[in-house]
């Protein structure tokens, strides 16, 4: 960068390392002047497939017991629950709720081992929406 020039004052030099430093700008801060804009690129996300958990129908678990996983397990008041419940007393299947895999499985799986503790055959099955 330096060579062995004598520079006859400090004017002359700065005369020549100016033009040396704005020759190497960034080709960005050109671009962006002369009218050419770069966007930024944001990176598409997709949303997770979603699975509904399906409780299955039996004639052993009592209703009551049934209206209570509806409440605990998937938030549903108890009128929403009844109806949820009766669905799948009358049509042998229904739907408590539909969620991400993970989440769908976790409740899954707490509903089977609820059950299990109080020795219910209840049945909960997952499907992708």
């Amino acid at each position: 960068m330096f060579n062995n020039t004598k520079y006859k004052s400090s004017e002359d030099f700065i005369l020549r390392i100016i033009p040396s430093i704005t020759m190497g700008e960034d080709k960005d801060i050109k671009d962006d002047v002369e009218g050419n804009i770069k966007l930024a690129v944001k990176p598409k996300t997709k949303t997770p497939p979603l699975y509904r958990v399906l409780m299955m129908n039996d004639d052993y678990t009592p209703m009551e017991f049934v209206i209570e996983v509806l409440e605990k397990f998937f938030q549903k008041n108890r009128e929403e629950a009844t109806q949820i419940m009766l669905h799948v007393h009358q049509r042998g299947v229904g739907v408590c709720g539909i969620y991400a895999y993970d989440l769908a499985e976790t409740k899954a799986m707490q509903v089977m081992n609820y059950a299990r503790k109080y020795e219910h055959p209840l049945q909960v099955q997952l499907e992708k929406e």
